[in-house]
């Protein structure tokens, strides 16, 4: 038997999901890279009475579009979107929330930002906030400091070749 109110996490997730249920036009996109998690998490939706739905490696080609659209439907009274950051897959387009939580991070850094496009783009009217869930001292910390020593390893790379291509052009 799982008790969310003994993961910090989920606590903090459980207060950010009843504190902004009141706004009647957010919603959500939880996003995590382990299919458990979001076992665990449609338990906690249903036993809250939010409406959810979901979309991870066993969803089938032909009802992908279907469940977005249903959710990014203005009429839809689904409040969660819970999301496997691997099954997201190219032009996955999520406008119907404005919210976006990664639970927990992955090891490559495009993972996350790939997820968080899902909510930020063309047609999107309302304003998009992304929470990183992540707890101190734990593997958690550790692979987000290896994304973002990644990133920072890229732009030096990307400003480097830039920047001899621009000398190299005059």
């Amino acid at each position: 038997h799982f008790n969310p109110l003994l993961s910090s996490k989920m606590t903090i997730l459980i207060s950010m999901l009843n504190q902004t249920k009141l706004k009647k036009s957010d919603k959500f996109v939880i996003v995590s890279n382990y299919t458990k998690t979001l076992d665990l998490l449609h338990v906690i939706c249903e036993n809250h009475g939010w409406k959810t739905c979901r979309l991870d490696g066993t969803t089938k080609n032909s009802d992908r579009q279907n469940i977005v659209d249903n959710f990014n439907s203005v009429h839809s009274n689904t409040y969660i979107f819970l999301l496997s950051s691997k099954a997201g897959g190219c032009g996955l387009n999520l406008i119907g929330a404005n919210r976006l939580i990664l639970f927990d991070p992955a090891w490559n850094p495009a993972t996350d930002r790939q997820a968080m496009a899902r909510i930020w783009r063309d047609g999107q009217k309302k304003n998009v906030f992304v929470y990183r869930m992540l707890s101190t001292a734990t593997l958690e910390e550790r692979v987000y400091q290896r994304q973002i020593l990644k990133e920072e390893v890229a732009a030096a790379v990307v400003d480097r070749d830039s920047s001899s291509n621009s000398s190299n052009s005059h």
